[in-house]
């Protein structure tokens, strides 16, 4: 006869193995990044080669609506990866409003640049090609309730300033 397995076992076993397939084996922790060479592991293996880190450089002072009224407005100049200004204000239809006002102290130039508050926000400042990304993290204490849940990324056009 054969004994049946408690339905909180059989759901423990499903989510450990949900969560063992998505480790990646072989990916170094973060921190052992080199401050020389930047490269993930993928699929095409020896055909990707390693990316050179090099100094972040942006400028822009920019604002950018949507179609729904999502608004950014942003200043931000980063200069052989320090950080000279930043600020930036989002404006999120029917949820309020994100603001980024210092005082922030940069942690980091590379691989990317981040930035940290006292409050917890941390804005990370990242080239992703001609691309510049300025992500968000911990920052609700700087939004009106609920809206930093539909905060998303502002992206920087490095050829023209324009950002979205």
């Amino acid at each position: 006869m054969q004994r049946r397995q408690p339905a909180s076992r059989i759901a423990a076993l499903a989510a450990a193995m949900l969560l063992g397939a998505c480790a990646q084996p072989g990916t170094p922790p973060a921190d052992a990044v080199s401050d020389e060479v930047l490269a993930s592991p993928s699929s095409a293996g020896a055909r990707l080669r390693p990316m050179p880190w090099r100094p972040l450089e942006v400028r822009t002072d920019c604002s950018f609506r949507d179609e729904a009224g999502y608004a950014t407005r942003i200043t931000l100049t980063v200069a052989q990866s320090r950080v000279e200004t930043f600020s930036a204000v989002v404006d999120i239809p029917q949820r309020g409003r994100c603001s980024f006002h210092g005082p922030f102290v940069q942690t980091r130039e590379k691989p990317s640049v981040r930035l940290q508050a006292d409050d917890g926000c941390t804005v990370d400042i990242f080239e992703q090609g001609n691309a510049v990304t300025v992500g968000f993290a911990n920052c609700a204490a700087r939004c009106t309730r609920g809206a930093f849940d539909y905060l998303w990324p502002i992206i920087v056009d490095r050829s023209n300033g324009q950002c979205h």
